[in-house]
């Protein structure tokens, strides 16, 4: 199989992924990232790609790497080698569905999955509406923001003025969202992994310094975590709602059981893999061979 891991550059957070992506792909398994590559769009079809200026045969399967991050050159690249043929493992509009954080929650609230109540916010705010509505303590998000980076929270109302405030007067151009703050285990929350319709497993993250964020990437803790048939069920019925084929779900501890947090599309596996010893490079593999159609 000859499969391309697309992403936009190399960084010291995706390394590892990529490395054992490629491990587990053989030699055939290339890496290309976004600056090298150019569309021309004309009746060559598959010769209207280009890698570092020149035209190369186009992969068996394409495995995006670029998550929330993906902006417009990146979606554009993706759709071109769909309707080229080549198959896409997360496919371009599932990835463009989940790097928009209130679509995906607009999504899940519509399919009845369980997810914290939601609020997209604009200057000048209504701070007394969010009061009324979500409450405080309450979490704030910029859209496309992964790792636990673009994650706030705000005590009260006054602190959620001058945070809006703040943003504003740095003249952001990201949109906000406000987040019902799920109280129940602070500091705690599930990672679990699909792959082609199969939960492979589930880490509990910790935070390690009282915050409430517990991503790895920040220092959290990672120990593996039992799954059970809500967990499966919540996490397969996320990822299906998005047309996710590779997911990380994250869910929260709620009063009444586990609620979505929300889904990435190119979610890390370091601290997976190190606290569970689950393959999850090569179940990816596995899977992407399967979409190529040689599977093996």
């Amino acid at each position: 199989m000859h499969a391309w891991i697309i992403q936009q550059k190399a960084t010291r957070q995706t390394r590892y992924e990529t490395q054992r992506l490629v491990e587990e792909g053989g030699r055939d398994t290339q890496v290309v990232y976004h600056p090298s590559i150019d569309i021309i769009v004309s009746r060559e079809g598959r010769r209207s790609i280009r890698v570092k200026n020149r035209v190369l045969d186009l992969p068996d399967v394409i495995i995006p790497r670029t998550g929330s991050g993906t902006g417009y050159f990146g979606l554009a690249i993706l759709r071109h080698l769909e309707r080229l043929g080549v198959p896409t493992v997360n496919p371009s509009h599932a990835i463009e569905a989940t790097k928009d954080k209130l679509y995906a929650h607009q999504v899940f609230a519509e399919q009845g999955i369980d997810t914290p109540k939601t609020m997209l916010v604009k200057h000048p705010v209504n701070a007394a509406l969010v009061a009324r509505e979500i409450g405080f303590p309450a979490v704030i998000k910029i859209m496309a923001g992964s790792y636990g980076k673009g994650v706030y929270m705000v005590n009260t109302q006054s602190e959620f003025q001058d945070f809006i405030e703040f943003a504003h007067g740095i003249k952001t151009d990201e949109a906000i969202i406000v987040q019902q703050y799920i109280d129940t285990r602070p500091g705690e929350d599930l990672r679990v992994f699909v792959v082609g319709g199969k939960v492979i497993g589930a880490i509990k993250r910790s935070s390690q310094d009282g915050s409430f964020k517990a991503n790895i990437t920040r220092g959290g803790g990672a120990e593996p975590f039992p799954l059970n048939r809500e967990i499966r069920d919540i996490s397969l019925a996320t990822a299906r709602s998005l047309d996710l084929e590779i997911a990380g779900v994250d869910l929260l501890f709620g009063k009444d059981g586990y609620v979505v947090c929300e889904a990435n599309s190119a979610p890390g596996f370091e601290g997976f893999e190190k606290a569970t010893d689950i393959n999850v490079a090569g179940e990816i593999i596995k899977y992407a061979k399967s979409k190529s159609g040689k599977y093996k």
